[in-house]
């Protein structure tokens, strides 16, 4: 972890929106190590949320933000190291055993996974398994987690729970399906439920209702609810404050109003105009961002987005930019932000 603390020098600030946060993390970074040296996943990032925020963290693939979510669960793999703080309530869970682990998974912060196939046992009845996460952590007896489990299906909005409960995944729909993985994680009532492009494989109705679904519970529960998405689109619509993250670091950070009001980092606009409009004539190819991001076993010099940015100058291929808060509520890692209609 050495040349990963070298390259991104000084830890980033926290950059929480409020006093009370209920988890916080600070100064997070995952180095997988292999035979064919480390890869830097996630490199030093910082932020908190409370109770009822939604906050959304946005990236292409490999930007980091999954791994992020993972180890705020404890559930990467072996040859991750994990160093930084992640505080529940105030508590670090970063170095605890995994006896101590498996309370706060469940209980405290819950993971909706992108593809309820592979999140689903298929050779199990659904309301077994959401029975087996609630006794995994709750003092119930057998009859009192069937009665629970049945709850929670009618609380998801799946028509006749009392039947379903008695089906296999193959029998239900991608979307009941998909409601089902939000009912074993809400079995236990979170206080942090982590949605990990938790409707990318669903068609736009369903991937709306989904949304509606955890916002309603959100509401009811008072659980803190942190998307991890490619699509700036669904943050726009959903969440109160965003996330970007390119090559393991928040590139920019602001509550969403601001931020689609004014893009500052580059790559924040290159995502942006990647979303398909409505006024898009027939047959005209989407913009996409050339280039492929780094290669994160070798940490460069500058800006990582150098190579890909149209605004790039000397100064990024020679310095990372840090994230600084350069206005009220708004922060972001560039020499040279985007400024619509200044002639950047």
């Amino acid at each position: 972890m050495a040349s990963a603390t070298a390259a991104g020098d000084a830890a980033p600030p926290d950059v929480r929106l409020g006093p009370s946060p209920l988890l916080e993390v600070s100064d997070l970074r995952v180095t997988f190590h292999s035979r064919a040296g480390n890869v830097y996943a996630v490199q030093g990032i910082s932020f908190s949320i409370e109770p009822g925020q939604t906050l959304a963290i946005i990236g292409e693939s490999g930007s980091g933000k999954t791994v992020s979510a993972q180890a705020m669960m404890a559930i990467l793999p072996r040859t991750a190291h994990v160093t930084g703080s992640i505080r529940f309530n105030g508590e670090e869970m970063v170095g605890r055993s995994e006896r101590e682990l498996r309370d706060y998974r469940g209980r405290c912060v819950a993971m909706v996974f992108q593809n309820p196939e592979r999140s689903l046992n298929p050779t199990m009845r659904v309301g077994s398994q959401i029975a087996e996460a609630i006794t995994t952590h709750l003092p119930l007896d057998r009859k009192q987690a069937h009665e629970r489990a049945i709850e929670l299906l009618r609380m998801v909005r799946i028509p006749a729970p009392e039947r379903r409960f008695y089906e296999y995944p193959h029998q239900l729909s991608g979307g009941m399906r998909q409601r089902v993985v939000i009912a074993i994680a809400l079995a236990c009532g979170p206080a942090v439920l982590i949605a990990d492009e938790a409707t990318t494989a669903l068609d736009v109705t369903t991937q709306a209702q989904i949304m509606d679904l955890l916002l309603d519970l959100q509401e009811e529960t008072g659980t803190a609810l942190l998307m991890i998405s490619h699509d700036l689109g669904l943050a726009a619509s959903y969440a109160e404050d965003v996330i970007v993250m390119y090559a393991g670091k928040v590139v920019e950070r602001a509550p969403t109003k601001e931020l689609f009001a004014g893009v500052r980092m580059p790559y924040t606009q290159a995502l942006l105009d990647a979303i398909p409009r409505i006024d898009t004539q027939p047959h005209v190819l989407l913009p996409v961002i050339g280039g492929r991001p780094p290669d994160l076993s070798v940490i460069p010099a500058g800006c990582p987005f150098a190579p890909r940015c149209p605004e790039v100058q000397q100064d990024c291929r020679d310095q990372a930019p840090p994230l600084k808060q350069h206005e009220p509520e708004r922060w972001w890692a560039c020499w040279h932000p985007y400024r619509k209609g200044a002639g950047q």
